[in-house]
């Protein structure tokens, strides 16, 4: 088929952009390079510089005619959400609107990346997808705003584009500046020998999901429809994942402890049961997804 990545220099958008080409779609890329990068683009894929705000955009819709979207462009940092909220609202809210329009003039159906922690609140059990949404954060927010305006162009235009509601995404790629990066920052320290840092008890749980695994539910997801949990359904604490990255490298380290941070969820996990049931997908353990990871981390 015949696809455009927002976002598809990035890290998660960038695998995405393999796994189609391994398949032998088309492939176009719109990205502004603010955080993704042009070398983690096969040379297969085509890049169009570009902002989802701009008001070219729609003429590169035209252009491709593109039969499904993967819209993962955004301002994903929690941070800088509660430090500039417009700014997060103009790139999350109005940026899928404009993403949603031009898709809407050649008919391709978008595949909208979403969050899950940063929707659901804290998870003692795994969320499913009807849990109450209570975003914590202007992310959250603009997240879940994005949401509902795919939801409304499925009511109001007869669309059928689905909603993918992503846990803590790790894997080869991912920066250590950006947020929820702490699989990248640990396996990086181990490698150059450096200290690692946990913030609190250590005990904090979330549910971490390989990146190659997301990428295969996008894929999947233009198949299905309404909104799909992706993750393991496997609360995993921070002490033992940085039990597990220490393993992986090969290293017996233990971590620092430091102040608990402000705002942080306590306990993160997704039931993602009915991309398993509707779909046929599944995530592969973190041990063997870490251990991948770190077979990049350490050539890098």
């Amino acid at each position: 088929m015949r696809a455009i990545v927002t976002g598809g220099a990035g890290f998660i958008g960038s695998h995405v952009v393999d796994a189609l080409l391994a398949r032998g779609d088309e492939v176009h890329v719109v990205d502004n390079l603010a955080t993704g990068r042009r070398e983690n683009l096969a040379s297969e894929a085509t890049l169009h510089e570009l902002d989802i705000r701009d008001e070219t955009l729609p003429a590169v819709f035209d252009d491709v005619r593109p039969e499904v979207v993967f819209h993962l462009a955004a301002q994903a940092d929690v941070g800088t959400s509660v430090e500039q909220p417009a700014f997060d609202a103009d790139v999350n809210v109005v940026g899928t609107v404009r993403v949603l329009e031009a898709a809407r003039r050649t008919g391709a159906r978008v595949v909208f990346t979403s969050t899950g922690g940063a929707l659901y609140g804290e998870c003692l059990v795994p969320a499913t997808e009807e849990q109450p949404r209570e975003p914590l954060s202007p992310y959250g927010t603009s997240k879940l705003c994005g949401e509902e305006y795919l939801l409304t162009w499925n009511r109001l235009h007869g669309s059928a584009h689905v909603v993918t509601r992503l846990a803590n995404v790790y894997g080869p790629r991912q920066l250590v500046s950006l947020e929820g990066g702490v699989v990248a920052i640990f396996l990086d320290r181990l490698r150059d020998g450096e200290e690692t840092v946990i913030y609190g008890d250590g005990e904090q749980t979330r549910d971490f999901v390989h990146v190659g695994d997301v990428a295969s539910a996008l894929l999947a997801a233009v198949n299905g429809g309404g909104v799909y949990n992706v993750g393991t359904g496997i609360k995993t604490s921070v002490n033992e994942l940085h039990r597990l990255c220490a393993e992986a490298a090969g290293v017996a380290q233990e971590p620092q402890h430091a102040e608990p941070r402000q705002g942080d969820l306590r306990d993160s996990v997704l039931d993602a049961a009915r991309a398993q049931r509707e779909l046929g997908w599944s995530a592969r353990p973190l041990r063997d997804g870490l251990a991948e990871t770190w077979a990049w981390v350490a050539t890098q």
